[in-house]
């Protein structure tokens, strides 16, 4: 069955606040995309109360076609701004942040898959300010284990890297060039080069997937050393895309974070408005 109302647990009031308007002008002014803004996050008031923030780097063309994402999608044809570490640091500085996440469209035609962007954006955040927490929320960099090492040992407090959705509904969500097992291996592969790194994972529910599927879903990112998960409802972002094909509950979101920390996953956020860039435990 598909869903087009949206139930009221699903309706918040957008910001327009005077310190939104200022953060959005600084935004602007050193030319930075954030998910926050980008994405409509509806917990954007919150986490910048929180003095937290999401960049997006590396472009807004996506060398994939995701049929959740409404990102354009094309060929950036190896362009990367140089200057967007340096601007993302001065916009943390200017913000006074406490801490970041960074992600990124996938950048397939780059031969490291944008890792070098994100180990000079992260260091260009702590030399700002050497205790700033850092998140990275990666693509799969086809699995290369040099660029996520690269990213790793840019120094980030947070690795992080979306399944997106149960195994079974990969195929139809996601890119071809994406892979259930792939985004599995990028996780272990992380986990394997910094044994004490946090890791962190997610994925959207909503989109068809059965109850077993998500708990075998949970069961898969334990087993690949998470710490944190995120579960959250799919929104169709754009009548293009996939259509939710049901709206979960609040208590059926309540059932699956208690599995998951029955299971042993120490750090769950589980509920409707739940998106990973809004679960942060520093």
């Amino acid at each position: 069955m598909l869903h087009y109302m949206k139930p009221s647990w699903l309706k918040i009031k957008l910001p327009g606040n005077d310190d939104y308007q200022q953060v959005k002008a600084t935004l602007k002014q050193e030319r930075v995309t954030t998910v926050c803004i980008d994405a409509k996050c509806p917990n954007r008031i919150e986490c910048w109360g929180r003095r937290a923030m999401t960049f997006m780097i590396l472009g807004h063309v996506c060398t994939r076609n995701c049929g959740f994402c409404a990102v354009t999608t094309g060929n950036p044809k190896a362009f990367i701004d140089q200057t967007e570490p340096a601007r993302i640091a001065r916009t943390v500085k200017k913000l006074n942040l406490s801490n970041v996440i960074i992600t990124s469209v996938t950048r397939d035609d780059l031969g490291d898959g944008g890792a070098s962007v994100f180990a000079q954006t992260i260091k260009a955040i702590k030399s700002v300010n050497p205790e700033m927490k850092t998140e990275v929320l990666v693509p799969d960099f086809a699995g290369a284990g040099e660029s996520i090492k690269q990213v790793i040992d840019a120094g980030c407090d947070i690795f992080a890297h979306n399944v997106e959705t149960v195994s079974q509904l990969t195929p139809l969500v996601r890119d071809k060039k994406a892979n259930y097992d792939i985004s599995l291996q990028v996780l272990k592969t992380a986990h394997r080069i910094s044994p004490n790194l946090m890791l962190k994972s997610g994925f959207m529910v909503g989109l068809g997937e059965t109850e077993q599927q998500v708990k075998e879903t949970i069961d898969d990112l334990l087993k690949a050393g998470i710490h944190i998960l995120t579960i959250g409802q799919y929104l169709q972002p754009a009548r293009p895309m996939l259509a939710v094909r049901e709206y979960i509950t609040p208590a059926g979101f309540s059932a699956y974070k208690q599995y998951a920390l029955d299971i042993g996953i120490k750090y769950v956020f589980a509920g409707p408005l739940v998106r990973s860039s809004y679960a942060r435990i520093c």
